[in-house]
Protein backbone atom coordinates (compact mmCIF):
# COMPACT_ATOMS: atom_id res chain seq x y z
CA UNK A 1 0.00 0.00 0.00
CA UNK A 2 1.73 3.49 -0.81
CA UNK A 3 1.29 6.42 1.65
CA UNK A 4 0.88 9.82 0.86
CA UNK A 5 3.46 11.38 2.85
CA UNK A 6 4.58 15.05 3.70
CA UNK A 7 7.69 16.26 2.73
CA UNK A 8 9.88 18.95 4.85
CA UNK A 9 12.89 20.65 3.35
CA UNK A 10 15.51 22.85 5.59
CA UNK A 11 18.59 24.56 5.25
CA UNK A 12 21.03 25.16 8.64
CA UNK A 13 24.56 25.96 8.81
CA UNK A 14 26.74 24.53 11.71
CA UNK A 15 29.80 26.53 12.54
CA UNK A 16 32.98 24.64 12.86
CA UNK A 17 35.11 25.07 16.15
CA UNK A 18 37.98 26.30 14.03
CA UNK A 19 38.86 26.81 10.69
CA UNK A 20 39.71 23.87 8.40
CA UNK A 21 42.12 23.74 5.57
CA UNK A 22 42.90 21.11 2.83
CA UNK A 23 44.30 21.76 -0.49
CA UNK A 24 42.96 24.65 -2.29
CA UNK A 25 40.03 25.29 0.47
CA UNK A 26 39.44 26.42 3.91
CA UNK A 27 36.03 25.73 5.86
CA UNK A 28 34.72 27.70 8.19
CA UNK A 29 31.26 26.06 8.32
CA UNK A 30 29.24 23.02 7.18
CA UNK A 31 26.19 24.41 5.06
CA UNK A 32 23.80 21.52 5.44
CA UNK A 33 20.16 20.53 3.99
CA UNK A 34 17.67 18.16 6.50
CA UNK A 35 15.10 16.28 5.39
CA UNK A 36 11.81 15.21 6.84
CA UNK A 37 9.52 12.72 5.80
CA UNK A 38 6.00 11.73 7.79
CA UNK A 39 3.33 9.52 7.08
CA UNK A 40 1.24 11.28 9.56
CA UNK A 41 2.58 8.56 12.43
CA UNK A 42 6.19 8.54 11.96
CA UNK A 43 9.06 10.86 10.67
CA UNK A 44 12.44 10.18 8.96
CA UNK A 45 14.87 12.36 8.71
CA UNK A 46 18.10 12.70 6.37
CA UNK A 47 20.89 15.15 6.23
CA UNK A 48 23.19 16.25 2.84
CA UNK A 49 25.66 18.28 3.23
CA UNK A 50 26.23 17.80 -0.80
CA UNK A 51 29.43 17.65 -2.59
CA UNK A 52 31.50 21.28 -2.62
CA UNK A 53 34.04 20.35 -5.61
CA UNK A 54 31.28 19.56 -7.91
CA UNK A 55 28.70 22.77 -6.77
CA UNK A 56 26.63 20.36 -5.33
CA UNK A 57 25.50 23.07 -2.17
CA UNK A 58 22.13 23.62 -0.36
CA UNK A 59 20.44 25.79 -3.10
CA UNK A 60 21.60 22.23 -5.75
CA UNK A 61 20.50 19.94 -2.94
CA UNK A 62 17.22 21.61 -2.28
CA UNK A 63 16.18 22.34 -5.82
CA UNK A 64 16.76 18.22 -6.58
CA UNK A 65 14.65 18.00 -3.70
CA UNK A 66 11.94 19.86 -4.57
CA UNK A 67 12.30 17.90 -8.00
CA UNK A 68 11.27 15.06 -6.65
CA UNK A 69 8.72 16.33 -4.25
CA UNK A 70 5.76 15.16 -5.70
CA UNK A 71 7.02 11.42 -6.58
CA UNK A 72 7.91 11.34 -2.78
CA UNK A 73 5.24 12.84 -1.25
CA UNK A 74 3.28 10.70 -3.59
CA UNK A 75 4.97 7.29 -1.98
CA UNK A 76 8.61 6.90 -4.20
CA UNK A 77 10.31 3.46 -3.18
CA UNK A 78 14.05 4.00 -2.34
CA UNK A 79 14.46 1.75 -4.87
CA UNK A 80 12.76 4.00 -7.11
CA UNK A 81 14.44 7.05 -5.91
CA UNK A 82 17.65 5.50 -7.46
CA UNK A 83 16.12 6.18 -10.98
CA UNK A 84 14.57 9.62 -10.24
CA UNK A 85 17.36 11.78 -8.92
CA UNK A 86 21.19 11.63 -9.74
CA UNK A 87 24.04 10.80 -6.68
CA UNK A 88 24.47 13.84 -4.85
CA UNK A 89 23.56 15.58 -1.55
CA UNK A 90 19.42 15.65 -2.00
CA UNK A 91 19.31 12.27 -3.03
CA UNK A 92 21.27 11.18 0.19
CA UNK A 93 19.16 13.11 2.62
CA UNK A 94 15.95 11.66 0.90
CA UNK A 95 17.31 8.15 0.75
CA UNK A 96 18.53 8.06 4.28
CA UNK A 97 15.02 9.39 5.48
CA UNK A 98 13.34 6.84 4.01
CA UNK A 99 15.37 4.83 5.15
CA UNK A 100 14.66 6.05 9.23
CA UNK A 101 10.77 6.43 8.08
CA UNK A 102 10.65 2.68 6.92
CA UNK A 103 12.62 1.91 10.35
CA UNK A 104 10.22 3.87 12.39
CA UNK A 105 7.10 2.35 10.70
CA UNK A 106 8.11 -1.50 11.08
CA UNK A 107 9.53 -1.04 14.27
CA UNK A 108 12.77 -2.43 12.78
CA UNK A 109 16.00 -0.47 13.30
CA UNK A 110 17.85 0.00 9.90
CA UNK A 111 20.85 -2.04 10.78
CA UNK A 112 18.32 -5.29 10.64
CA UNK A 113 16.68 -4.04 7.34
CA UNK A 114 19.64 -3.52 5.58
CA UNK A 115 20.99 -7.12 6.71
CA UNK A 116 23.69 -6.42 8.43
CA UNK A 117 25.17 -7.52 11.94
CA UNK A 118 23.92 -5.03 15.55
CA UNK A 119 26.91 -2.68 14.50
CA UNK A 120 29.80 -2.99 16.77
CA UNK A 121 31.94 0.27 17.57
CA UNK A 122 34.66 0.93 14.43
CA UNK A 123 38.25 2.83 15.22
CA UNK A 124 38.10 5.65 13.53
CA UNK A 125 40.71 8.08 11.85
CA UNK A 126 40.93 11.74 13.46
CA UNK A 127 41.50 14.61 11.02
CA UNK A 128 44.48 16.86 11.01
CA UNK A 129 43.98 19.76 8.71
CA UNK A 130 46.70 20.90 6.81
CA UNK A 131 49.10 23.93 9.07
CA UNK A 132 51.93 24.67 10.40
CA UNK A 133 54.08 21.09 11.35
CA UNK A 134 54.26 22.31 14.90
CA UNK A 135 50.89 23.03 15.29
CA UNK A 136 49.49 19.27 13.38
CA UNK A 137 52.11 17.64 16.16
CA UNK A 138 50.54 19.81 19.00
CA UNK A 139 46.86 18.86 17.40
CA UNK A 140 47.96 15.49 17.74
CA UNK A 141 48.53 15.32 21.20
CA UNK A 142 46.61 17.98 22.71
CA UNK A 143 43.19 17.31 20.67
CA UNK A 144 43.20 14.15 19.75
CA UNK A 145 44.70 12.19 22.73
CA UNK A 146 42.77 9.35 22.66
CA UNK A 147 42.93 8.35 18.70
CA UNK A 148 44.43 5.49 17.51
CA UNK A 149 44.09 6.32 14.20
CA UNK A 150 44.99 9.82 12.48
CA UNK A 151 44.35 11.25 8.96
CA UNK A 152 46.96 14.41 7.66
CA UNK A 153 45.53 16.75 5.52
CA UNK A 154 48.46 17.81 2.90
CA UNK A 155 48.41 20.26 0.37
CA UNK A 156 50.49 19.72 -2.68
CA UNK A 157 53.94 20.81 -1.04
CA UNK A 158 56.00 18.34 -1.06
CA UNK A 159 58.47 19.36 1.03
CA UNK A 160 56.58 20.81 3.62
CA UNK A 161 54.09 17.90 3.57
CA UNK A 162 57.07 15.73 4.44
CA UNK A 163 57.79 17.78 7.50
CA UNK A 164 54.06 18.11 8.55
CA UNK A 165 54.09 13.74 8.49
CA UNK A 166 57.73 13.59 10.54
CA UNK A 167 56.13 16.17 13.08
CA UNK A 168 52.90 14.20 13.80
CA UNK A 169 55.06 11.10 13.78
CA UNK A 170 57.18 12.02 16.12
CA UNK A 171 54.04 13.36 18.30
CA UNK A 172 52.54 10.11 17.68
CA UNK A 173 54.36 6.84 16.82
CA UNK A 174 51.72 4.69 18.46
CA UNK A 175 48.81 5.80 16.34
CA UNK A 176 48.19 4.15 12.37
CA UNK A 177 48.70 7.02 10.04
CA UNK A 178 47.14 7.83 6.73
CA UNK A 179 47.32 11.00 4.53
CA UNK A 180 44.53 12.92 1.81
CA UNK A 181 45.85 15.10 -0.41
CA UNK A 182 42.67 16.10 -1.66
CA UNK A 183 44.27 16.16 -5.59
CA UNK A 184 47.11 17.88 -4.50
CA UNK A 185 49.98 15.88 -6.24
CA UNK A 186 50.77 15.23 -9.77
CA UNK A 187 52.12 11.97 -11.18
CA UNK A 188 55.95 13.37 -11.61
CA UNK A 189 55.87 14.05 -7.73
CA UNK A 190 54.01 10.98 -6.77
CA UNK A 191 57.42 8.56 -6.66
CA UNK A 192 58.94 10.82 -4.07
CA UNK A 193 55.87 11.40 -2.06
CA UNK A 194 55.54 7.74 -1.71
CA UNK A 195 58.90 7.04 -0.86
CA UNK A 196 58.48 10.18 2.26
CA UNK A 197 55.24 8.33 3.50
CA UNK A 198 56.79 5.00 3.32
CA UNK A 199 60.20 6.29 5.56
CA UNK A 200 57.25 7.34 8.58
CA UNK A 201 55.15 4.61 8.47
CA UNK A 202 52.21 6.33 6.39
CA UNK A 203 49.92 3.45 6.08
CA UNK A 204 47.61 4.97 3.60
CA UNK A 205 47.75 7.57 0.61
CA UNK A 206 44.48 9.48 -0.06
CA UNK A 207 43.59 10.76 -3.41
CA UNK A 208 46.97 12.21 -4.63
CA UNK A 209 46.08 12.91 -7.95
CA UNK A 210 43.30 15.03 -9.31
CA UNK A 211 40.00 13.80 -10.53
CA UNK A 212 39.99 13.11 -14.38
CA UNK A 213 43.84 11.97 -13.76
CA UNK A 214 43.02 8.49 -13.06
CA UNK A 215 44.73 6.82 -16.10
CA UNK A 216 47.93 8.40 -14.65
CA UNK A 217 48.12 5.65 -11.62
CA UNK A 218 48.41 3.04 -14.91
CA UNK A 219 51.36 0.66 -14.16
CA UNK A 220 52.53 3.11 -10.92
CA UNK A 221 53.41 0.61 -7.82
CA UNK A 222 53.10 1.52 -4.81
CA UNK A 223 53.93 -0.41 -1.44
CA UNK A 224 51.49 1.62 0.58
CA UNK A 225 47.93 1.46 -0.33
CA UNK A 226 46.41 4.50 -2.69
CA UNK A 227 42.84 5.27 -1.88
CA UNK A 228 40.02 7.13 -4.41
CA UNK A 229 37.83 9.42 -2.96
CA UNK A 230 37.18 12.27 -5.51
CA UNK A 231 37.98 9.81 -8.14
CA UNK A 232 34.86 7.97 -7.17
CA UNK A 233 31.36 9.24 -7.04
CA UNK A 234 29.06 6.05 -7.26
CA UNK A 235 28.75 2.85 -8.24
CA UNK A 236 29.13 3.21 -11.77
CA UNK A 237 32.78 4.49 -11.28
CA UNK A 238 33.69 1.20 -9.28
CA UNK A 239 34.49 -1.14 -12.30
CA UNK A 240 37.33 1.33 -12.70
CA UNK A 241 39.08 0.69 -9.83
CA UNK A 242 40.98 -1.88 -9.92
CA UNK A 243 44.69 -1.61 -11.07
CA UNK A 244 44.80 2.00 -10.92
CA UNK A 245 43.33 2.43 -6.35
CA UNK A 246 44.05 -0.14 -3.42
CA UNK A 247 41.29 1.26 -1.69
CA UNK A 248 37.59 3.11 -2.49
CA UNK A 249 36.40 5.79 -0.08
CA UNK A 250 32.47 5.95 0.11
CA UNK A 251 30.85 8.85 1.36
CA UNK A 252 27.16 9.17 1.15
CA UNK A 253 26.73 12.80 -0.19
CA UNK A 254 29.08 11.23 -3.09
CA UNK A 255 26.94 8.28 -4.06
CA UNK A 256 23.25 9.43 -3.43
CA UNK A 257 22.48 7.58 0.06
CA UNK A 258 23.17 4.83 2.45
CA UNK A 259 21.38 2.28 -0.49
CA UNK A 260 23.95 2.79 -2.73
CA UNK A 261 26.97 3.08 -0.39
CA UNK A 262 26.26 -0.32 0.91
CA UNK A 263 25.55 -1.69 -3.00
CA UNK A 264 29.55 -0.15 -3.19
CA UNK A 265 30.99 -1.47 -0.60
CA UNK A 266 29.87 -4.73 -1.81
CA UNK A 267 30.76 -4.52 -5.25
CA UNK A 268 34.13 -3.23 -3.97
CA UNK A 269 35.13 -6.05 -1.83
CA UNK A 270 34.10 -8.66 -4.73
CA UNK A 271 36.68 -6.67 -6.66
CA UNK A 272 39.19 -7.23 -4.04
CA UNK A 273 39.47 -3.48 -3.59
CA UNK A 274 39.87 -2.41 0.17
CA UNK A 275 36.73 -0.36 1.50
CA UNK A 276 36.87 2.89 3.38
CA UNK A 277 34.06 5.01 4.33
CA UNK A 278 33.83 9.17 5.06
CA UNK A 279 31.73 11.79 5.19
CA UNK A 280 31.61 15.43 4.45
CA UNK A 281 31.75 16.73 7.29
CA UNK A 282 28.13 17.44 8.60
CA UNK A 283 26.33 16.81 12.16
CA UNK A 284 25.70 13.05 13.83
CA UNK A 285 22.34 13.02 11.75
CA UNK A 286 24.98 12.75 8.35
CA UNK A 287 27.17 10.42 10.12
CA UNK A 288 24.91 7.80 11.38
CA UNK A 289 24.01 6.06 8.13
CA UNK A 290 27.80 6.18 7.15
CA UNK A 291 28.21 4.39 10.53
CA UNK A 292 26.20 1.50 9.30
CA UNK A 293 28.27 1.23 6.20
CA UNK A 294 31.80 1.44 8.35
CA UNK A 295 30.38 -1.83 9.27
CA UNK A 296 31.69 -3.46 6.09
CA UNK A 297 34.95 -1.03 6.09
CA UNK A 298 39.03 -1.50 6.54
CA UNK A 299 39.26 2.21 6.99
CA UNK A 300 36.59 4.61 8.76
CA UNK A 301 37.16 8.25 8.49
CA UNK A 302 33.76 9.67 10.26
CA UNK A 303 35.18 12.36 12.87
CA UNK A 304 33.18 15.00 11.45
CA UNK A 305 30.86 15.94 14.04
CA UNK A 306 33.79 16.58 16.24
CA UNK A 307 34.75 19.54 13.93
CA UNK A 308 31.32 21.25 14.47
CA UNK A 309 31.14 23.69 17.40
CA UNK A 310 27.85 22.15 18.41
CA UNK A 311 26.32 18.77 17.44
CA UNK A 312 22.73 17.97 17.15
CA UNK A 313 21.65 16.06 20.07
CA UNK A 314 21.48 13.08 20.87
CA UNK A 315 24.50 12.92 18.62
CA UNK A 316 27.50 10.23 17.81
CA UNK A 317 29.93 8.93 21.37
CA UNK A 318 33.40 8.61 20.82
CA UNK A 319 35.56 7.17 22.99
CA UNK A 320 39.26 5.82 23.36
CA UNK A 321 39.93 6.58 19.75
CA UNK A 322 35.93 4.69 18.84
CA UNK A 323 32.88 5.87 16.87
CA UNK A 324 29.74 4.31 18.27
CA UNK A 325 26.39 5.31 17.11
CA UNK A 326 23.19 3.97 18.60
CA UNK A 327 20.05 4.27 16.81
CA UNK A 328 18.28 6.43 19.16
CA UNK A 329 20.87 9.09 16.99
CA UNK A 330 19.03 7.76 13.55
CA UNK A 331 17.99 4.75 12.30
CA UNK A 332 14.94 3.71 14.81
CA UNK A 333 14.22 4.88 18.11
CA UNK A 334 14.61 8.81 17.96
CA UNK A 335 11.44 10.76 17.75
Amino acid sequence: MVHRLTLDVRAENFAYAKPFRIAGHVFLQSPVVEVRLSDGLHVGRGEGGGVFYLNDDVAAMTAAIEHARAAIEGGLSRAALQEALPPGGGRNALDCALWELESKASGVPVWKLAGLSPPRPLRTTFTLGADDPAVMARGAVETFPDARALKLKLTGDLDLDIVRVEAVRAARPDCWIGVDANQGYAIADLAALVRAMERWDIRLIEQPLARGREADLDGFASPIPIAADESILSLADIEAMPGRFDVVNIKLDKCGGLTEALAMARRARALGLGVMVGNMMGTSLATAPAYLVGQYCDVVDLDGPTFLAADRQPGIAYRDGDIECSDAVWGHLAA
